[in-house]
């Protein structure tokens, strides 16, 4: 007996038919732009209105907040680029081991979870800031990133996402990334040196 490898195996529920020519409605997304506005404006309404307390934390083996906090961020940076290059090996841009997939993931992962506290050190110890250029930039950016890092982890959930839009996402998050990376520990690390 032979079978026919195309045969169908189960009766699956039809699918909905595909969008017209014009493609999903932009107002598909609305919900992560909302959300995007809604984390970044949270976090600057918080910052603004709570009093700094100077310092929420230290770690051992650190001479300060300011090393812990620039240490940290540089770690969380770092893992970023394996972001960016295993996002290229993903996308075919450039060649890669099988399991580019799973690095992006986890460098992701690992990315946000080292991110938080420094955002947290810097919301509760020094709030949002304006008293010069670079803290208001640092303050601001600080905002938006965590805003479109969540407007991207939902577009991540959809599917039939343009090609294009996950991408342009991710860099968005990759280049606010860097520079609030460049206003706080390379700024650190120009003024105070590169101590731990």
């Amino acid at each position: 007996m032979t079978v026919d490898p195309n045969a169908a195996t189960q009766s699956f529920p039809p699918r909905p038919p595909a969008p017209g020519p014009s493609g999903p409605s932009a107002a598909r997304y609305l919900v992560p732009a909302l959300v995007a506005a809604a984390v970044a404006v949270a976090l600057g309404v918080y910052g603004k209105v709570h009093d700094p307390e100077g310092t929420a934390f230290n770690l051992a083996g650190f001479s300060s907040t300011g090393a812990v906090k620039s240490w940290l961020a540089t770690v969380a940076f770092g893992f970023a680029l394996v972001q960016v290059v295993s996002a290229l090996m993903v996308y075919g841009k450039l060649p890669g081991p099988s399991w580019s997939a799973t690095l992006h993931r986890w460098s992701g992962r690992i990315a946000f979870l080292v991110a938080v506290p420094v955002a947290v050190h810097c919301l509760y110890a020094f709030g949002f800031q304006t008293y010069d250029s670079r803290v208001m930039w640092h303050s601001i950016l600080g905002c938006f990133f965590f805003g479109v890092f969540s407007a991207k982890m939902l577009l991540l959930r959809w599917d039939r996402l343009p090609g294009w839009l996950l991408p342009v996402v991710g860099g968005l998050v990759f280049t606010v990334l860097t520079i609030v990376w460049l206003t706080s520990a390379l700024w650190f690390f120009r003024n105070f040196g590169v101590t731990t």
